[in-house]
């Protein structure tokens, strides 16, 4: 038996081969281009890898251009978890040293001793893997959009106090079109106060406004001429030019945002795996694109719905010592899913009544919001992992089945 540990790098990569004795069989750096992917993938060939039967390879990365290379075949990828790494480095060195050949077979010694403790990457397909890219960068689009909307309203405190009170009651506040394109027209105050009606009113429509204009502009208009603290002139149009490059950042950001979801719901409607994860209450296209990427379609990923839990961070862990023993949260997880699970759990005891009687009773157990919440999406996970492997869709009955005195 052969094993490959890939020390990887921005530039080149570091190459180790052993046997199952432990035995150094090569080592090469490669360079990160094609032909480094192909001089290691004839390395590869020479000591016996073949469709059949082939080498695993340990890497402390499960993405990129030489992880995809690498799984193509029946090919075991194993993504290495660097802290995991560091500390199979200290059971063989204790002086601290290190190196990017050693840390290569560290990896390859990985596997040859706890190759059965460790998961290969999941076989996902390619579009499962397609979703996976567009809805994290959707996500990632959402939380930039929200920073920034966040640093702008910091801004607004400081000197432009009528533009908040105009819009901090609506959706989306700052982030509306409504809510940008009246800003860009008046970056300070006293330019916000001159506005007329008319103005105001063609704003609203170029932003896309099409009903209840004239309360709006009714309303615009009175906030923008109420009695408010004023910086000096020279200040506040300085702050009016800052802003004004602040909000071009989130015109781009919101941008962003809106086309990836567009993409991100494109992709996912045609996943087969679709229809089941819509058919659970609280979960919109977006949210069930996030839990699909990060969960994945193949199906022998995780061996029962208890695994799922556990990587989604929704059960509990428990540490034990002698007579000490805690029960607490998980903090070793996917954050994405995670947060997934958390606006999901969230939506769907609004939308489900056996949701909402799990929930409130978890309240009245004790549990505080969060852990309630929690509670109610280990269980809701548990019940997705079920309907997947059984090809089924969601049914409130059999979900929430009603308590014994309920049916008498």
């Amino acid at each position: 038996m052969i094993y490959c540990g890939i020390d990887w790098a921005e530039n080149h990569h570091d190459v180790a081969l052993i046997d199952n004795t432990g035995q150094l069989l090569a080592k090469r750096r490669i360079t990160d281009d094609a032909a480094g992917y192909r001089l290691l993938l004839d390395l590869l060939v020479d000591h016996g890898d073949n469709e059949d039967s082939p080498i695993p390879i340990a890497i402390e990365t499960s993405r990129g251009l030489l992880v995809a290379a690498l799984r193509q075949g029946r090919r075991n990828v194993f993504a290495i978890n660097p802290l995991a790494a560091s500390r199979y480095r200290d059971r063989h060195s204790v002086s601290r040293k290190k190196s990017d050949p050693g840390d290569a077979l560290v990896l390859a010694n990985i596997l040859r001793t706890d190759m059965p403790m460790h998961r290969p990457l999941p076989d996902d397909s390619e579009q499962s893997r397609a979703i996976a890219v567009l809805a994290r960068a959707q996500q990632d689009a959402i939380w930039n959009r929200q920073q920034i909307a966040n640093q702008l309203r910091s801004l607004l405190r400081e000197y432009y106090p009528a533009a908040l009170d105009a819009f901090s009651g609506l959706k989306h506040s700052l982030c509306r079109a409504e809510a940008r394109t009246l800003l860009a027209l008046a970056p300070t105050s006293r330019k916000s106060a001159m506005l007329s009606r008319p103005q105001l009113r063609a704003a609203l429509k170029r932003a896309g406004r099409s009903r209840g204009i004239e309360d709006e502009v009714d309303r615009l208009h009175g906030v923008f001429r109420a009695d408010y603290p004023h910086q000096p002139q020279l200040i506040e149009d300085a702050f009016g030019k800052q802003m004004l490059a602040l909000l071009r950042q989130l015109d781009a950001a919101c941008v962003a945002a809106d086309e990836l979801e567009e993409a991100a719901e494109q992709s996912f409607r045609q996943h087969p795996d679709a229809e089941i994860l819509l058919s659970f209450p609280g979960l919109g296209v977006q949210i069930a694109a996030r839990v699909l990427a990060e969960i994945g379609d193949d199906r022998k990923r995780f061996i029962d719905a208890r695994a799922l839990k556990a990587y989604a961070g929704s059960s509990p862990v428990t540490r034990a010592s002698g007579k000490k023993e805690q029960i607490s949260r998980r903090w070793v997880k996917n954050d994405r899913l995670n947060h997934a699970g958390y606006l999901w759990a969230f939506s769907a005891f609004r939308h489900s009544p056996g949701a909402e009687a799990h929930y409130r009773h978890r309240r009245l157990q004790g549990d505080w919001h969060a852990a309630a919440q929690r509670h109610l999406f280990n269980r809701m996970i548990g019940q997705l992992y079920h309907c997947l492997q059984k090809g089924q869709l969601f049914e409130e009955r059999v979900a929430f089945p009603p308590a014994l005195p309920a049916v008498a």
